[in-house]
């Protein structure tokens, strides 16, 4: 398999090291590389088979899918359809079937808003039998819900990913009508919830849309949430005595850290505005939240400093993205060590955990969390644990593609892509095909990249890209729920030295022309193996 890398042992000085020394090192990560390749590789199959499967089952006038396969099989709806399942199927084309994704996704997007918008952009759910809307009148606060869940669980990620794209602008127009309509009055001016879920959701989405445009009046949107529970009668801590740190309330910690960490950067004048009221939140979880293996409750209650639900949150890295973000603003070390005991003892203490009853879904939520802090954190024991459990989520899936069919299958394709772009670095291909194995592995700075097939194959290798600086303009890649790690990403302005090992070459390539796709050609049995790394001083 390696037999290339004795033969060009010596053209690789520039790694640093002998040539024995290069050769085993080199042997060793292509075998890793490989590894990851098949995991990745039984990871986008089974994502492959969901896309199929839901599909099989969408409404043959709309080609829209419904919500669940058994309940509420007749009807679309914004908070579960199109937030949870229908923008996973998205990225699964996106990665895997770029007709699929320019063909039927589109068309779906584009019958979804025909259909659904009611009022505005925001959609209401839409029954197939009836070929209307669901409901003759229109329930205002049930519609401001799916509008909230449908960007930040389903339309936000879209465009961290693809940037912009016709899913950004459905986020944007439906964003917008969000704020206009507004029908909450406080003190610090009109916001659409008093929801913690729905306004955390808000928090998120306005920080980081707010980067993106450049427009200041989505900041100052978020800045009325943020007084309404940081300076107003409505602290997290301070004043309530119900806080889910699970999902459908933990949203609210999350956000105020993404809008602190906004504030800081944006408008740092009115840092110390917010500085003790978030730190007083945060420490007060800490406090009280956490069982002995240091991850949260399900509910507490922040004036008794008792747990009302002390069953652990099977999101417990959305709340700890929260905690570590403010420790990258702030450098508190106790914020940043919390979160390290957490992926400590994950391996000893969680292994085939009964996440939400067994469901496919709080596993989903449990290695997402792990593996976003993962990539913040590289610990040991978190990475076997991620690679455990992920098998037992992937055990959960039918052999017709469907995961327990209902809308939470969406999240089993969300968290098990994020798994195999780190198996890959986020490295893809176009076109995908189920018989080419690719995998990857960084080490020292350089990404050591692997490809068989047992077909020829012949398309592009494809890079990721600083996403959070790209497509969103991030001041700095802070953890976030739902987002795609970035593993190994290419820069436009830095020039790199691609190694291909296996015909003995050298090339300088540009990270702009790296980010068009290597063109490759792998005849049928098979493989190639490449050492890609940046110039130091090539940018």
């Amino acid at each position: 398999m390696y037999k290339h890398l004795m033969v060009f042992a010596l053209a690789l000085s520039f790694l640093n090291g002998t040539a024995a020394d290069i050769n085993d090192k080199s042997a060793t990560a292509f075998e890793m590389a490989f590894k990851n390749g098949r995991l990745a590789n039984e990871g986008f199959q089974r994502c492959q088979r969901y896309l199929s499967g839901w599909l099989q089952h969408a409404d043959s006038v709309t080609g829209l899918i419904p919500r669940n396969l058994t309940k509420d099989s007749t009807i679309w709806n914004a908070q579960d359809a199109a937030a949870d399942n229908y923008p996973f199927m998205v990225l699964t084309a996106a990665l895997l079937d770029r007709p699929r994704f320019n063909g039927q996704m589109l068309e779906m997007l584009a019958t979804e808003i025909k259909l659904t918008s009611r009022l505005g952009s925001l959609p209401d759910t839409y029954s197939f039998s009836k070929r209307d809307f669901l409901s003759d009148v229109p329930d205002t606060a049930r519609i401001i819900f799916g509008a909230s869940e449908y960007i930040k669980d389903g339309l936000l990620p879209l465009t961290e990913w693809l940037g912009p794209s016709p899913w950004s602008e459905r986020l944007l127009n439906i964003l917008n009508d969000l704020w206009y309509l507004a029908p909450v009055k406080t003190r610090f001016g009109n916001i659409v919830s008093n929801s913690q879920e729905i306004n955390g959701e808000m928090l998120q989405t306005l920080a980081r849309i707010y980067w993106m445009t450049a427009d200041e009046q989505y900041l100052d949107w978020a800045t009325r949430l943020g007084n309404y529970y940081l300076l107003g009668e409505h602290h997290p801590t301070k004043h309530g005595t119900k806080l889910r740190l699970r999902d459908h309330g933990c949203e609210i910690v999350s956000g105020l850290c993404e809008f602190y960490a906004t504030v800081c950067l944006a408008r740092p004048e009115q840092k110390a505005v917010y500085q003790k009221p978030i730190e007083t939140m945060l420490d007060r979880i800490l406090e009280i939240g956490r069982n002995e293996h240091g991850l949260f409750y399900n509910i507490i209650n922040p004036q008794t400093g008792q747990p009302i639900n002390p069953g652990v949150a099977d999101t417990w890295g959305y709340t700890f993205n929260g905690f570590y973000t403010v420790y990258l603003i702030d450098k508190i070390e106790k914020y940043r060590q919390a979160t390290l005991q957490a992926l400590s003892g994950l391996k000893q203490h969680y292994h085939h955990f009964d996440w939400e009853h067994g469901s496919a879904d709080g596993y989903a939520d449990a290695i997402e969390s792990a593996l976003n802090l993962y990539n913040r954190e590289p610990v040991a024991e978190a990475a076997q644990w991620i690679d455990s459990e992920i098998r037992i989520m992937w055990e959960k899936q039918k052999s017709d593609g469907i995961i327990e069919g209902w809308h939470g299958d969406g999240n089993f394709a969300r968290t098990t892509l994020m798994y195999c772009l780190w198996k890959t670095q986020g490295v893809s291909v176009n076109p995908w095909e189920k018989e080419l194995i690719f995998g990857a592995v960084q080490q020292a700075g350089k990404i050591f990249i692997g490809l068989k097939s047992q077909q020829k194959w012949s398309g592009k290798l494809m890079f990721d890209t600083p996403r959070h600086q790209i497509h969103l303009k991030l001041p700095f890649d802070w953890p976030r729920i739902n987002q795609f790690p970035e593993w190994f990403t290419v820069s436009p302005e830095q020039e790199y030295w691609v190694m291909n090992v296996t015909n003995d070459s050298k090339e300088k390539i540009s990270g702009q022309k790296l980010l068009t796709g290597l063109d490759l050609r792998l005849d049928a049995g098979t493989e190639l193996c490449f050492i890609i790394q940046p110039i130091p001083g090539g940018n």
